[in-house]
């Protein structure tokens, strides 16, 4: 059996955020990525003292597969594709246009609920800090970053508790930095490297942006007190 490096999603986050000290005091942005992601991104927001929200993408999976993915999609109507699996699948990308549609109206419910009326993420020149809870293909990841760069941040931070080496390396030619804590040579999946790791409910989600925001102001600055 793997070793387990976190209790849960919380945990992870507080381990997580000491190794991005080194960003405290900058003009920066915390973006997590939902579900699972959110409780990981508010202790480093907590931590950091800076501002969270979040930020939708959202993983394309093979048809009579949905747990297998081909490619992802993100906010701003960025759409990527793993094409060399696509191919191995006997798939072209028009066999995914109805999996697409459906992921789009996901996204949008998404982002209507956890974000309302926040429509900009003044992310422009800033250091983002994009959170999930693991990195395993990486493609969800790098829709996220791709549609992310058409905010012309400063900066893009992907910061994960664990991941996949080789992943995190085919991220880095985006020109991005990752902050991962554990590379496992054995890392087969995410949740394996968690003692919990339940799925993340969109009421979490709402709960924990709840109580996130009782210190500071979601999607602007931290609130004084």
């Amino acid at each position: 059996m793997p070793h387990v490096y976190f209790k849960d999603r919380s945990d992870a986050g507080k381990q997580l955020a000491q190794s991005l000290e080194n960003l405290r005091g900058r003009d920066s942005r915390v973006l997590a990525l939902p579900r699972g992601g959110v409780p990981v991104a508010v202790e480093i927001a907590k931590f950091l003292h800076i501002p969270m929200d979040i930020f939708v993408a959202r993983k394309l999976g093979a048809p009579h597969n949905p747990e297998f993915g081909v490619g992802a999609i993100a906010e701003g109507g960025v759409i990527v594709f793993d094409n060399s699996t696509l191919r191995s699948l006997g798939l072209t990308q028009v066999d995914m246009q109805d999996i697409i549609t459906e992921e789009f109206a996901e996204m949008e419910r998404r982002i209507a609920l956890y974000r309302g009326n926040r429509h900009n993420l003044q992310i422009g020149n800033k250091t983002v800090i994009l959170v999930d809870d693991g990195l395993a293909t990486g493609i969800t990841a790098l829709a996220a970053i791709r549609s992310l760069k058409l905010s012309k941040p400063k900066e893009i931070i992907l910061a994960v508790p664990v991941c996949a080496q080789d992943s995190a390396d085919n991220l880095r030619q985006e020109g991005i930095t990752i902050t991962c804590l554990h590379a496992p040579h054995n890392f087969m999946a995410v949740g394996l490297w968690y003692k919990n790791f339940a799925q993340t409910t969109d009421q979490e989600v709402l709960d924990i942006l709840t109580r996130a925001n009782k210190e500071m102001v979601i999607g602007h600055g931290v609130r004084r007190r």
